[in-house]
C-alpha cells in the first residue's frame, strides 16, 4: 500500500484522517509542529489529538517553513495531503506575517522541492477553505441576476442592517444562494487569501509537473476531538465552552448570519475519495452539507443538547472581515466523486455534545480574543 505524508496531521482533521487511512492499509507519516494554540504547552499530556496517533504513525515533529523538515518528511512518499496551515479569520487580520509564512511560504518550499529534487510523489491533496469566496453567491429576483458582493456597507452595519443590498438597486435586499466552485473568488480575510494562494500555487505547479492535485474547499468542519480551548477554531467550540461554564454568549450581528457545518466523518469520506479516484484530479471541490444554519440556531441547539440555559446576548456588534452567509453547492463533488454528506446537523451536534460532556472544560480565552479584536479596531 502507498506511503502518505500528512502535513498538519496531528490536528483535528489530520489525526482523524490518519486513523481512517491506517485502517485502509496506508503507511502514514505526519509532519506537524504541535503548535501550543492547538495542542497545549505539553502535547504529551495536553493533546488528545497527538496522543491518538503518535504510536501509530511515523511522526516527525517539524515545521513546514523549514526546508530540511520537508526533505526528511517527503522521503519515499507517494501521496502528500497538505493540511498544515494557520487557521482563523479574525486572528489572521493581525498576525499577518505568521499566516503568510506558514500558509504561503511553507507551501512554496514544498513546491520548490517538487520542481527541483528527485522524489516519488504521485498525487497531492490540499485543504482549501470556503473562506476563499468571501461573501457567497446572491440573487436579485427584481433583476433576475446573480451577484458576488465584495463587502457590506459600513454605515449599514453600524445601523443594524446586516443583509446584502443589490448594488444596482439599493432598495432591494439580495437572496443568498448556494456557492458553487465557479463563484467569484474574493476573500475578506488574510486567512482566506493565503488559503487561495495555497490552492492555486499547488494547482499551477502540479499541472506543470504532471502531478495530479486535488483541492477541497472545506466548509465549517466539526466533530468529536476538535479543540475546545482555541478561540479561533469556530463557534461550536467557543459556544460549548461558554455554555458548559454557564457564561453568557455574545451573538454578533442579529444572529441570523449562517454557515454550512459539515461533520468530520463526511470530510474524511470526501478526502479519501479525492485520494483514490482519478475523477478528482486537478479539480477543486466544495465539501459541506449544502445547508445553511444560523449562528443563533447553533447556540440554541447546543443549549438543548447540554440541557443548560444561558443568556444569549444579541449584541449587534460585528467584526471587520466577517461575511454574512456562505453555504456550499455540492453539485460538482456529487457528480465526479459521488459524494453526499451523510450526517445532518442535528445528528452531528448530538455526537459532538456527547463527546464534549466527557471532556474537562479548561480555561476560556474567548473574552481575551474579543479584547484583542476591539483593541485593534477589528470589531465594532
Amino acid at each position: 500500500m502507498k506511503n502518505i505524508l500528512i502535513t498538519g496531521g496531528a490536528g483535528f482533521i489530520g489525526s482523524n484522517l490518519s486513523l481512517q487511512l491506517l485502517k485502509k492499509g496506508y503507511n502514514i507519516t505526519i509532519l506537524d509542529c504541535l503548535h501550543p494554540q492547538i495542542h497545549g504547552e505539553d502535547p504529551e499530556t495536553t493533546s488528545p489529538l497527538y496522543q491518538s496517533i503518535k504510536d501509530k504513525v511515523n511522526f516527525i515533529k517539524g515545521d513546514v517553513i523549514n526546508p530540511m523538515d520537508w526533505k526528511k518528511a517527503l522521503k519515499d512518499q507517494q501521496i502528500v495531503i497538505h493540511l498544515a496551515a494557520e487557521t482563523g479569520t479574525g486572528q489572521s487580520m493581525y498576525e499577518i506575517q505568521r499566516y503568510t509564512n506558514v500558509n504561503v511560504t511553507g507551501t512554496s518550499i514544498f513546491l520548490d522541492y517538487l520542481a527541483n529534487e528527485k522524489h516519488s510523489i504521485e498525487k497531492v491533496i490540499v485543504a482549501s477553505s470556503r473562506a476563499i469566496y468571501g461573501e457567497g453567491k446572491y440573487f436579485s429576483p427584481k433583476l433576475n441576476q446573480y451577484f458576488y458582493p465584495t463587502e457590506r456597507n459600513e454605515s449599514d452595519l453600524e445601523n443594524g442592517i446586516f443583509d446584502l443590498r443589490n448594488p444596482l438597486d439599493q432598495n432591494e435586499m439580495l437572496e443568498v444562494c448556494a456557492t458553487d466552485e465557479a463563484s467569484r473568488i474574493q476573500p475578506n480575510s488574510i486567512y482566506g487569501l493565503t488559503k487561495y494562494h495555497q490552492e492555486q500555487a499547488l494547482m499551477i505547479c502540479c499541472k506543470s509537473l504532471n502531478i495530479p492535485c486535488v483541492a477541497f474547499r472545506y466548509q465549517n468542519v466539526y466533530g468529536p476531538g476538535q479543540s475546545l480551548s482555541n478561540p479561533y477554531t469556530g463557534i461550536l467550540s467557543i459556544f460549548s465552552t461558554r455554555i458548559k461554564q454557564k457564561k453568557s454568549i455574545n451573538i454578533f450581528e442579529d444572529g441570523k448570519e449562517s454557515r454550512d457545518f459539515v461533520f468530520i466523518d463526511d470530510v474524511l469520506n470526501a478526502t479519501i475519495a479525492g485520494i483514490e479516484k482519478d475523477a478528482a484530479n486537478f479539480q477543486s471541490f466544495n465539501v459541506g452539507t449544502g445547508i445553511a444554519t444560523t449562528v443563533l440556531s447553533v447556540a440554541q441547539t447546543l443549549m438543548k443538547n447540554y440541557g443548560i440555559e444561558i443568556l444569549l446576548e444579541i449584541t449587534g456588534q460585528y467584526r471587520k472581515g466577517d461575511i454574512r452567509h456562505n453555504f456550499a453547492d455540492l453539485s460538482l463533488i456529487k457528480k465526479r466523486l459521488a459524494f453526499e454528506a451523510e450526517i445532518d446537523f442535528e445528528t452531528g451536534i448530538a455526537k459532538f455534545c456527547n463527546w464534549v460532556n466527557s471532556q474537562e472544560i479548561k480555561g476560556d480565552t474567548y473574552e481575551h480574543s474579543l479584547k484583542e479584536m476591539k483593541r485593534r479596531g477589528l470589531m465594532k
